[in-house]
């Protein structure tokens, strides 16, 4: 069992991967009517990502015999600029995620919460990941430059991908 402290942090935290899949949405629906049809599927295989995580979230909860409470969800941002913009804009939101992580981490330790310190550990090492990833992506849109073939042809690698299987 976890503190009603923990509790009330986790359950911010799923609300907040909550909005990031609601923004991933928005930022591939952007993507789609710019015709960025990779960079959209990106965007949108990032949203069911996000879902995953609030579903981690919420099992660890229940599992800790907690309640899970689900607030209002902000409306997120519909304009993005370029696809470089967007996938900044992509990598500063992973960002805050992972500093959101960092203090639920230190939140655990404090508390001497092992057990959700070991939870929260599959999410240091996924946000690790996505750090990187985005910053692959941005790499390639640099390399890119503005030239539309180049551009085209960053945008059907990210085409390329999928949701990988994952267990809640």
């Amino acid at each position: 069992m976890i503190s009603t402290e923990a509790a009330k942090e986790l359950n911010f935290h799923l609300n907040a991967e909550l909005y990031s899949s609601y923004l991933y949405l928005s930022m591939s629906a952007y993507a789609s009517h710019k015709g960025w049809k990779g960079a959209a599927n990106w965007l949108y295989v990032q949203a069911q990502e996000e879902i995953i995580h609030v579903q981690k979230v919420y099992a660890y909860i229940e599992d800790q015999d907690a309640r899970v409470i689900l607030e209002a969800i902000e409306k997120p941002e519909s304009d993005f600029g370029g696809m470089l913009e967007l996938f900044e804009a992509v990598l500063e939101h992973e960002r805050h995620v992972t500093a959101r992580i960092r203090e639920l981490m230190t939140h655990a330790l404090a508390e001497n919460d092992h057990a959700t310190e070991t939870f929260l550990q599959w999410f240091v090492t996924e946000q690790t990941e996505e750090e990187k990833t985005c910053k692959e992506v941005i790499d390639r849109l640099k390399l890119a430059g503005d030239t539309g073939l180049a551009i085209f042809m960053v945008d059907n690698e990210l085409g390329a991908r999928v949701l990988p299987a994952v267990t809640v």
